[in-house]
């Protein structure tokens, strides 16, 4: 683990950074508390990392719900914050189940579920590849600071809800997130002050940000720690 990893600007604040680790993967640090978001093995060697207090997992998917992930970060006193789904699956203790709109407090930090899932891009069959209720998204308050993990989405129309947001996590790749235009649209309705995609296959940097001048929004792509 690099210990120079980036952190965001926005926090300015040693016991508060965060680290992409690599696709949905983040891992979160506050007053000496670890959050790991979406642990997934493939990415990151997670028998490196710091020990998880918390795991918050958007849904069950492979990729967020790693077990091999999880059993190199958890310890018997983890919490865990997840979908519906996940927690019919985890046999773990400690498990806070959350429903889109539902939200709970974990060591003075409030955490929101709210939705994601998709509208245009669906399986062969028709169906979505994140179903309405499904999974998750979470809005975690954190030292008065408001900081949006995206999960798996598209630009569903409850984002226009999400207020006050400091940090936004925004997924980027097709089919199963949202392609540039969607990105965009998705960011300026709700305007966070920084903006970061999480989860793609490719990103044009200098392309988005010029998508984002003269909104306020600030976009940069976080270095993936190694």
């Amino acid at each position: 683990m690099n210990a120079n990893a980036e952190t965001l600007s926005v926090t300015n604040n040693k016991d508060f950074s965060i680290a992409h680790l690599g696709h949905g993967s983040l891992r979160i640090t506050v007053n000496n508390k670890v959050i790991q978001v979406d642990p997934y093995s493939e990415i990151a060697d997670y028998s490196k990392q710091p020990k998880a207090d918390l795991v918050l997992i958007t849904h069950d998917h492979y990729d967020h719900f790693d077990k091999k992930a999880l059993d190199q970060v958890v310890t018997s006193s983890t919490k865990f914050i997840t979908s519906k789904s996940v927690a019919q699956q985890l046999a773990k203790p400690n498990i806070t189940t959350l429903e889109n709109g539902q939200s709970t407090e974990w060591n003075g930090i409030k955490i929101a579920a709210v939705p994601a899932y998709n509208i245009k891009h669906k399986k062969p069959d028709n169906s979505p590849f994140h179903p309405k209720g499904y999974g998750n998204g979470y809005v975690l308050t954190i030292n008065n600071k408001n900081v949006y993990i995206a999960g798996d989405t598209e630009d569903i129309p409850e984002m226009a809800n999400l207020a006050n947001i400091d940090i936004a996590f925004l997924p980027k790749n097709l089919p199963y997130t949202m392609d540039d235009e969607m990105f965009v649209k998705a960011a300026k309705s709700f305007k966070p002050k920084e903006l970061h995609p999480y989860h793609y296959s490719e990103v044009n940097t200098d392309a988005l940000t010029k998508q984002f001048d003269a909104t306020g929004i600030v976009f940069k792509k976080l270095p993936i720690e190694k």
